[in-house]
């Protein structure tokens, strides 16, 4: 049986967390530098905790104006270590308080876009998470070095592609910046997910097959139709026999 994990990035603000939270396994959770604050996270973890989903941290650089998406040049592999570790214990102190657990973590945005092309950056990222705590799962980009500098330090990892984004002919997703970065038609998603799990590759834009590994699907909380694509991609997996459950 084909299992395999799906996310959404929680605690943003946006107001569909509620909805969108009986169609994931794996729920990341803004930790106050891009989006979200001490009560929203106390919130999110609540809705998480109630549902059975797995609590994630969703770190960020420091960037609340840009929603996390603007990348930081010239910033330094110690710097992201620090505001990696800070914001793990921000989301960990909430967590705590609700008698639940932290299971993973995902990096935000532009952090994350970085880190999955630079290989001192992943590793100060998956460096800060060993040190929090080494038995956290780190999602990354399917064939990233986010995924290879972690398993380096010995983490679980999770591969992780995307039913909202499209992808470049070298495996990196489109960015935001670019036409046809997002995928906003539901039949247009659901083909894409259904050939990632199934074909364990991508179509680039360019119409380039990519092999990659589809162990968590990505859904965007903050995309226009987040609902209604969580509703729509649980239903197809389990359709298709996929098993939907959070990473080992």
């Amino acid at each position: 049986m084909i299992t395999c994990d799906l996310n959404c990035d929680m605690g943003e603000g946006i107001g569909n967390d509620k909805a969108i939270f009986p169609y994931i396994t794996s729920a990341n959770i803004a930790c106050g530098y891009h989006a979200g604050d001490e009560a929203t996270m106390r919130e999110t973890v609540l809705l998480a905790k109630e549902a059975g989903v797995a609590i994630g941290a969703h770190p960020s650089f420091l960037d609340r104006e840009n929603f996390g998406r603007t990348e930081m040049k010239g910033v330094r592999p110690q710097q992201v270590y620090e505001l990696v570790t800070a914001q793990l214990k921000l989301l960990d102190k909430v967590v705590q308080e609700c008698s639940a657990k932290m299971q993973h973590v995902k990096p935000h945005g532009a952090l994350y876009n970085m880190a999955a092309r630079d290989a001192q950056l992943a590793m100060a990222i998956a460096h800060a998470v060993y040190d929090f705590d080494k038995t956290l799962v780190l999602f990354g980009l399917s064939g990233s070095y986010l995924v290879s500098e972690a398993k380096k330090m010995g983490l679980k990892t999770a591969s992780e592609v995307f039913a909202d984004r499209t992808y470049q002919d070298d495996g990196s997703l489109t960015p935001r910046t670019k036409p046809n970065a997002l995928i906003e038609a539901e039949e247009q998603s659901l083909k894409q997910v259904l050939q990632m799990i199934k074909s364990r590759t991508v179509t680039s834009i360019s119409g380039k097959e990519i092999p990659l590994l589809a162990e968590t699907i990505c859904l965007h909380g903050d995309g226009k139709n987040a609902v209604a694509f969580a509703e729509a991609i649980n239903k197809a997996l389990k359709a298709e026999g996929v098993q939907i459950t959070k990473p080992a």
